[in-house]
């Protein structure tokens, strides 16, 4: 059975950068297309970013486009968000999360679409 577990998250000033880490607990895990969601205190969690298990194609919300960027190590069972120029509005509790079923491309960034969620990791931005 897929289990998720994130890492990476802290505290950072405005403008500095951060990578997280979701560590994936099967041999199954380039069967999925993974992404990142986030929630904010006191809003609903939002979709970040994704990644496709087949052509390693992305989507990202227009929030972080630019700023953000989703990648994946089949070979580590691992996938990763590097965050850059980080703002006090990045600031929340970060997911990763799997998508319900294998071999789908992640069309959305849909909380709907995905059945699999990590714990989650903190991220702070603040001078």
């Amino acid at each position: 059975q897929l289990r998720l577990v994130e890492s990476g998250g802290g505290f950072v000033q405005p403008g500095g950068s951060l990578r997280l880490s979701c560590a994936a607990s099967t041999y199954t895990f380039d069967y999925y297309s993974v992404g990142w969601f986030r929630q904010a205190p006191g809003k609903e969690r939002e979709g970040v970013s994704c990644i496709n298990s087949s052509d390693n194609g992305t989507n990202y919300a227009d929030s972080v486009k630019g700023r953000f960027t989703i990648s994946r190590d089949n070979a580590k069972n691992t996938f990763y968000l590097e965050m850059n120029n980080l703002q006090p509005e990045d600031t929340a509790v970060y997911y990763c999360a799997a998508l319900r079923r294998t071999f789908r491309p992640c069309v959305s960034l849909s909380e709907a679409d995905f059945g699999v969620w990590g714990q989650g990791t903190q991220v702070t931005v603040s001078s």
